[in-house]
């Protein structure tokens, strides 16, 4: 198993930073990590995620979607091939902080066979990718609360 998690606080509203996480539609005019997106937000509903970690060319799998509780969380399951060999649960989570902030945690854990042997790359590529899609929606949604 291996865990990548990152968290980044947004001074908007939990209301407002799911409006931004959930308008698939207009990832590829912001996100840089998932770049595009596309499926039923709905628990069982069937996803197809394009992701492209920095210094990648990117990969597009189906996952499903297990959580989608509307202004909290959003969470799929990935497979690469087979299940077991390489899975990825991937989740947003929402938290109403202060000052109509939000704590937004992007996790990922992995399981698998495959996990070992590429976990250290997961640090790198992956990682960064999550850093850099948390920027992004931070300014995306700040920019929307400023223009209200």
């Amino acid at each position: 198993m291996k865990e990548l998690r990152t968290e980044i606080e947004i001074a908007a509203s939990p209301e407002a930073v799911w409006a931004v996480l959930t308008n698939f539609a207009a990832f590829p005019q912001w996100n840089p990590f998932i770049t595009e997106a596309s499926g039923e937000q709905k628990i069982g509903g069937k996803l197809r995620i394009r992701v492209v970690p920095p210094g990648s060319k990117g990969m597009v799998f189906k996952p499903t979607v297990l959580a989608f509780e509307t202004n909290r969380e959003l969470r799929w399951l990935g497979r690469l091939g087979i299940p077991g060999l390489f899975d990825g649960e991937h989740g947003f989570t929402l938290e109403p902080i202060d000052g109509g902030r939000t704590r937004l945690t992007q996790r990922e854990v992995f399981t698998g066979v495959l996990v070992p042997l590429i976990a250290r790359s997961l640090d790198g590529g992956a990682k960064k990718g999550f850093e850099a899609m948390n920027l992004a929606l931070k300014e995306r949604a700040e920019k929307k609360v400023a223009s209200t």
